[in-house]
């Protein structure tokens, strides 16, 4: 058990050994599912300011030291949320809360929707559904997808230090340091490049960055929100991304049939930058 009251933990899935961490309290079950790219440690800063959760924090296929999906397999909307009950029932856990961040929020969604029996409540941060697509852009970005699929595997990028690494996620993502630094660590590993050079690498698929080959409507986002049954929070950054702008943000929570929405000043990774903000917006959530 580490200094934070939280251990590792590695769950053997049908889609592989998953990873992730376990903060053990008295408190509900909650499930802790991160953004695109990110890993576990999305949550380490939030983790001890809700102590009285029983936390499982996981790396989702593909992230951070879980298991990439085999070749042949896609990464879809669907495919997590199964991934995420596999980690639920690796648990022991028949029903249990989720507290989700971005592309994890979307996962979220699908999961409430699709099992209403296993899923009590949904804490969601900068994200409520999954991304929607224009039904006219179906044949164009299911060529942009079968393009990449079959485009050679560029080798990945090998950075010569840690702190490299961690400037480029900054700069990325508009991260503070301490935050990039946290999720840097979790998702890099030793490796060396063609030259033979040693370095860090990033231990994430490479094939996340791909294009999705199929999204679906905004309309049927819209039936899977107002599908959700269980109580839902949802903390918004304010201003929001242009991916996701205001009027559609709060469009889609107004299909909840038991939503809240709380509007807070900050960035994309609000739970990460600000956690004691977003700790107070969840409050007694998870408890009532």
């Amino acid at each position: 058990m580490g200094a934070t009251g939280r251990r590792e933990i590695t769950l053997d899935t049908p889609f592989g050994r998953l990873t992730g961490w376990r903060r053990d309290g008295d408190g509900p079950r909650v499930l802790a599912l991160h953004g695109w790219l990110d890993n576990a440690d999305s949550f380490a800063p939030l983790a001890p300011l809700l102590p009285a959760l029983d936390l499982a924090a996981m790396d989702m296929p593909g992230h951070g030291a879980s298991a990439h999906l085999p070749p042949a397999a896609d990464y879809t909307m669907a495919g997590f949320a199964r991934a995420g009950f596999a980690m639920a029932d690796a648990l022991g856990w028949e029903r249990f809360d989720v507290l989700a961040h971005s592309l994890g929020g979307a996962v979220a969604s699908v999961m409430a929707a699709a099992r209403p029996d296993r899923i009590g409540r949904l804490a969601l941060v900068e994200s409520l559904g999954a991304l929607a697509e224009r039904e006219d852009r179906t044949a164009e970005r299911l060529r942009d997808a079968f393009k990449a699929f079959a485009a050679p595997r560029r080798p990945l990028r090998v950075f010569p230090d840690i702190a490299t690494a961690v400037r480029a996620r900054m700069q990325a993502n508009g991260l503070s340091e301490p935050v990039a630094r946290l999720l840097v660590e979790r998702g890099i590993v030793p490796t060396q490049d063609a030259a033979g050079s040693r370095g860090y690498a990033w231990r994430s698929d490479p094939r996340l960055t791909q294009p999705t080959a199929v999204r679906i409507s905004e309309s049927q986002v819209r039936d899977l929100v107002a599908g959700i049954q269980c109580p839902v929070r949802v903390i918004y950054a304010n201003p929001a991304p242009p991916y996701f702008p205001d009027v559609l943000r709060h469009a889609r929570a107004g299909c909840l049939q038991r939503g809240e929405v709380v509007v807070m000043d900050g960035s994309h990774h609000l739970h990460m930058e600000d956690p004691a903000g977003v700790a107070a917006a969840i409050g007694d959530f998870f408890a009532r």
